[in-house]
């Protein structure tokens, strides 16, 4: 992941991104392509943060495959009730959508300036990838677009990563109400507070009570909340007209 691409190059890609985004927020692929313009040296940090925890070497001596983990439905439901592993199947079943939704959204949106051949930072980067609906299950955040902006603040809070900060912003740029901002804001204050949720050994945690994962975690879920499901570009007509 090179450091070195112009930073106009990188505003070329992140204004088109955006401008699509804004038009289809469904088009996950663009959320990539914005994440890796403004990923700068971010990529190297957060490895450099994993490298220097006993578990976060763990897990890159190991390199446990989530994604498998995540794609065994079978495995998942058997778990037992209320459990992580079930209440993620249920936020996937809620959402319409499967463990590879991100994946196929990521290869969409790859941009071959960007990548890296750094075999520990390809893995950290894959399995942040592949956790992020583990991310939305025990922080109670849906998939709507505020749940989805409020989840970005509580990961940039985590990871420091200038995209991601860039997208919650725009979280906050398009949300209609005082209170929707706030709540977005507290993603990030909550992101603060939880334990570091990178070097989690996720697939160890699934058969648990969640109630019991989140006080192990540090995060406090969230309340119910009103979903926020209008795309932005409709809303911006609302407002112009």
């Amino acid at each position: 992941m090179s450091p070195n691409i112009p930073l106009i190059q990188r505003f070329r890609t992140v204004a088109d991104a955006t401008k699509l985004t804004i038009q289809n927020p469904e088009d996950t692929s663009q959320v990539f392509r914005i994440a890796q313009a403004l990923a700068f040296n971010n990529p190297k940090r957060v490895l450099a943060r994993v490298k220097n925890s006993e578990q976060g070497r763990a897990l890159l001596r190991d390199k446990p495959e989530l994604l498998d983990t995540l794609r065994d439905k079978a495995a998942l439901e058997a778990m037992p009730e209320g459990s992580f592993g079930r209440a993620y199947l249920e936020f996937l079943a809620y959402e319409s959508i499967t463990a590879d939704g991100l994946v196929e959204a990521s290869e969409e949106g790859v941009d071959v300036d960007y990548q890296t051949d750094d075999p520990d930072m390809i893995y950290i980067q894959h399995r942040m990838r592949d956790a992020h609906d583990l991310w939305h299950t025990v922080t109670g955040y849906r998939g709507d677009l505020l749940g989805e902006a409020a989840l970005l603040a509580f990961s940039f809070a985590q990871t420091k990563h200038p995209g991601v900060g860039f997208l919650a912003g725009l979280g906050m740029v398009f949300a209609r109400e005082p209170k929707q901002r706030r709540f977005v804001v507290q993603g990030f204050r909550k992101g603060r507070r939880a334990d570091w949720l990178p070097t989690q050994r996720w697939e160890e945690m699934l058969e648990l009570p969640l109630e019991d994962v989140r006080r192990q975690l540090g995060v406090v879920p969230v309340a119910a909340y009103e979903e926020v499901r209008e795309p932005p570009a409709e809303r911006l007509r609302r407002w112009a007209s």
